[in-house]
């Protein structure tokens, strides 16, 4: 059993019978209440999963296994010499909960790289497509592709035990990961390059080799790639893309079934799709204005003009968080430590001055602070990357590594299908009228 594996099933082992115990003893206590706004608005807040990998906090933002964005920069392993955290590092912590050391950390690459090799029918199902096929719509269809190498699918039809359901999804789990940035920069050469792809580089990380084979070949966006993959990577279950990831696999469909499910979920505008959506409102903003350098004036006018027209300020808010995303803060520190001179990253500043006024003064938005989305494409854009529609791709294959992680804890720890209860308008409207009655009575 390799490293990796061996500590997680000690540690799942280890959690799985406290598990056991803490429903057997403490199995009816009751952990919240469900409002009718909950029960019609999309079951937000509603406790009801466990999600081992991470968890949000609506002041702090983002902890992966506790510990910030700015904690990880400190005490996950880099290249010599790197800035950024090396994504690998994450993965090891979040399906462990220990922060790895150099040596663990190459091993996950040397794995990922070992594991590698996409199937060719995949390559041919991609040319089979039009190229103006939306990024996202090939990205899921190839990962759906893959799934003849599921290792759990095929272990299952020979009558696997349920006790080995997380090995084999381990497995799948490495594979998959190991594959998709060769699988995302394949479609992004074949969108945007005429098909001119490049071959990987076997002694680079995960991130620069995918960084190398999107073919922008600069020190620093590689070093960008190794941020941006890591901080994109989870954010507590509750999302969509990771709920749906852990719902679909809760039927026991396999790794790849489960994450083509979450990527159909954050290609949608109200989740992924959004760091699409803001550097095209830019672009428009931009373009509308006739200028690339904006003052804030203009920008507050436009803002505004927007809102009136009834229309939202893309990358800003969030379902849960209450103060600037912390991976927007990130992201903006990456920009101020190795960028300058750029008119773009200077209008998300502008923006960031300008836009929560102007949010705050409509007197109905929880949270008019930027998200993650409202800077990343401003510096994808600086490095060359201008394809926008490509960028939900580079997010789903960060994401991967959180919702896959879970997945294996999912299996570990034996969770059954999701089968919430659902009821009509006519039910809700027959129990108003139980508890009037019982009131008065």
């Amino acid at each position: 059993m390799d490293p990796l594996k061996q500590k997680f099933f000690e540690k799942s082992s280890k959690l799985k019978a406290e598990v056991k115990s803490l429903l057997k003893e403490k199995g009816n206590t009751k952990v919240d209440e469900v409002t009718l706004k909950q029960v019609f608005g999309g079951m937000r807040g509603v406790k009801s999963m466990i999600w081992e990998t991470s968890q949000l906090d609506p002041i702090n933002g983002i902890r992966f296994r506790g510990k910030s964005i700015p904690e990880l920069r400190e005490l996950l392993p880099r290249v010599p010499g790197g800035k950024e955290p090396l994504p690998e590092g994450l993965f090891w912590l979040m399906l462990t909960g220990d922060v790895p050391t150099e040596e663990e950390v190459k091993w996950v690459s040397s794995q990922w790289m070992a594991r590698a090799t996409v199937p060719q029918h995949t390559f041919d199902v991609l040319d089979s497509l039009p190229v103006d096929a939306h990024p996202m719509s090939q990205f899921s269809i190839a990962i759906v592709s893959m799934q003849t190498e599921s290792v759990f699918a095929k272990r299952y039809s020979e009558g696997m035990s349920k006790l080995d359901h997380w090995d084999a999804t381990y497995e799948d789990t490495m594979n998959l990961i190991a594959k998709l940035p060769r699988v995302a920069a394949y479609i992004y050469r074949r969108s945007y390059h005429n098909g001119d792809h490049i071959a990987p580089d076997t002694t680079l990380d995960w991130g620069a080799n995918f960084a190398h084979m999107l073919g922008i070949k600069d020190a620093d966006f590689t070093s960008f790639m190794r941020l941006y993959l890591t901080i994109h990577s989870d954010h507590e279950g509750g999302n969509a893309s990771a709920h749906t990831t852990h719902l679909v696999g809760s039927t026991l469909s396999d790794s790849y079934m489960s994450l083509a499910g979450g990527m159909n979920s954050l290609a949608g505008p109200l989740h992924g799709l959004a760091n699409q959506e803001v550097i095209k409102w830019i672009f428009e903003m931009l373009e509308k204005l006739g200028t690339k350098t904006p003052s804030k004036d203009q920008i507050r006018q436009y803002v505004k003009d927007t809102l009136a027209a009834r229309k939202v300020i893309p990358g800003y808010g969030h379902a849960v968080l209450r103060e600037p995303d912390p991976r927007f803060v990130e992201q903006k520190r990456f920009a101020k430590d190795n960028i300058s001179g750029s008119d773009v990253i200077d209008v998300v500043w502008k923006c960031f001055d300008v836009v929560p006024e102007e949010l705050i003064a409509l007197g109905k938005v929880k949270n008019p602070w930027p998200n993650v989305d409202a800077h990343s494409g401003a510096i994808l854009v600086h490095y060359g990357m201008t394809e926008y529609s490509f960028y939900t791709v580079l997010f789903g294959v960060s994401r991967a590594m959180g919702v896959l992680a879970a997945l294996c804890w999912s299996r570990a720890l034996g969770f059954p299908l999701e089968r919430p209860k659902s009821v009509t308008t006519k039910w809700v409207n027959e129990f108003l009228e139980k508890q009037k009655a019982e009131a008065t009575s």
